[in-house]
């Protein structure tokens, strides 16, 4: 054995284990470890236990021993599975007009909205995209999250696509985040594209799609399907071609108006994103449908609009997820846990419900098997909070956060 780290006693462990994916969640169905350590081999969990039981075993085998002191309160490594944190310049000017009354409408016009952020993403060089990505990462990894999905979609041709998603792969190798890229070329129809949205569409998924897969940029395919973006209709034949090229697919889904986690469903999406508009037929639907339900509770603290039905689909028997949307426009903050956090005291969601939604939950919406758990064989992803109850995470709404971070057995 090589590598062997031991950390410990920690107070409470919340392994995360042996809960369903699906439905809603009381906070006794977890398993939380009392007193415990956990035993590292490499980038793995190979043992939790009580810690002194643990220590004479991991002296045994010659275990590098982290005794800890004080209370702590230890969960897997959290799971952020929606995020746009490749990008250029900033949209405060957007959020200042928008807080003054200014409709999305007269935003646009006076040069913001998504477009304002797809000029200046252009404007960088792969270089400069790649080091923004790493120090967005980086303040997400301080506070505890592991794992990263990230989108790109401020490009909108096929050459700048390209760039963000090689800009997010080079990320990837200078963070010890694990970031996981999503290609977004269908977030709205390029200012600068002369033809129709399904002839954009047709020229990303005929030109891109083969690179994406050649230089192994992104196995997921995300749409807005939405109206002032693409319609189910206009989508299908993209959507269609990326399964058939054996993408997974994720939705950006009923935010202004249903429609698109229908769609979501219709192609057995991983996962269907932001729901704001979501009615009781597409809840029904999700619940009882494969498809994760994704909140991203930064969009509706940002736009000012309502949450999505977070409660009704875990009581429907949904499997619902809380990620951060983290963007320039309509989610700026970036911060997980205190919209999680949000989101409960609105929604009344129990502590088990939102840390199973940052989580193992968040794991199964990227198709990761692998993390989400404090368990043996799963990876060393972890987080440590100076707490002696783990309800005071949620409690501060966010101000409390991780004193150290574990990523694959190594203290970040």
């Amino acid at each position: 054995m090589k590598n062997l780290k031991l950390i410990g006693p920690i107070t409470q462990i919340l392994t995360m284990d042996h809960l369903p994916l699906k439905g809603a969640l009381k906070d006794e169905q977890m398993e939380i470890l009392e007193n415990c350590g956990i035993l590292i081999e490499g980038e793995k969990i190979l043992e939790i236990g009580i810690f002194e039981a643990l220590k004479k075993k991991a002296i045994s085998l010659g275990a590098v021993l982290i005794e800890l002191k004080g209370d702590y309160v230890a969960l897997p490594g959290f799971v952020d599975c929606h995020t746009h944190i490749c990008f250029g310049g900033s949209r405060a000017r957007d959020f200042a007009m928008r807080n003054s009354g200014k409709t999305y409408l007269e935003i646009a016009e006076a040069g913001g909205g998504i477009w304002d952020t797809v000029a200046q993403t252009r404007k960088l060089n792969l270089d400069e995209l790649a080091e923004k990505t790493v120090q967005n990462a980086n303040r997400h990894l301080s506070e505890g999250v592991t794992t990263i999905e990230v989108k790109s979609g401020y490009g909108l041709s096929v050459e700048e696509e390209l760039k963000m998603l090689r800009a997010i792969q080079k990320a990837n190798e200078s963070t010890a985040a694990d970031l996981i890229p999503t290609c977004l070329a269908a977030h709205m129809k390029p200012r600068d594209f002369a033809g129709s949205n399904s002839e954009y569409l047709a020229e990303i998924s005929e030109q891109l799609f083969p690179i994406l897969k050649n230089e192994n940029l992104s196995n997921r395919i995300d749409a807005f399907v939405e109206k002032s973006a693409f319609s189910p209709e206009e989508i299908r034949p993209y959507f269609q071609k990326a399964k058939d090229s054996g993408f997974d697919i994720t939705v950006h889904a009923d935010q202004f108006n249903p429609g698109g986690s229908e769609t979501a469903i219709q192609f057995g999406a991983k996962s269907a994103d932001h729901l704001e508009a979501s009615t009781e037929k597409e809840i029904s639907q999700l619940a009882n449908s494969d498809v994760v339900a994704v909140a991203l509770p930064g969009a509706s603290l940002g736009l000012g609009c309502a949450f999505a039905p977070a409660r009704k689909i875990l009581d429907q028997g949904g499997a619902l997820v809380i990620a951060s949307d983290w963007n320039p426009g309509s989610a700026p903050m970036g911060d997980l846990v205190a919209q999680a956090s949000i989101l409960a005291t609105f929604e009344k969601l129990s502590t088990a419900e939102v840390f199973a939604g940052i989580t193992f939950r968040a794991a199964a919406a990227l198709g990761l098997e692998d993390r989400g758990k404090l368990k043996v064989d799963f990876l060393a992803d972890f987080c440590l909070f100076t707490s002696s109850d783990y309800r005071e995470i949620l409690y501060y709404q966010g101000k409390m956060k991780p004193v150290m971070v574990w990523k694959k057995g190594e203290k970040i």
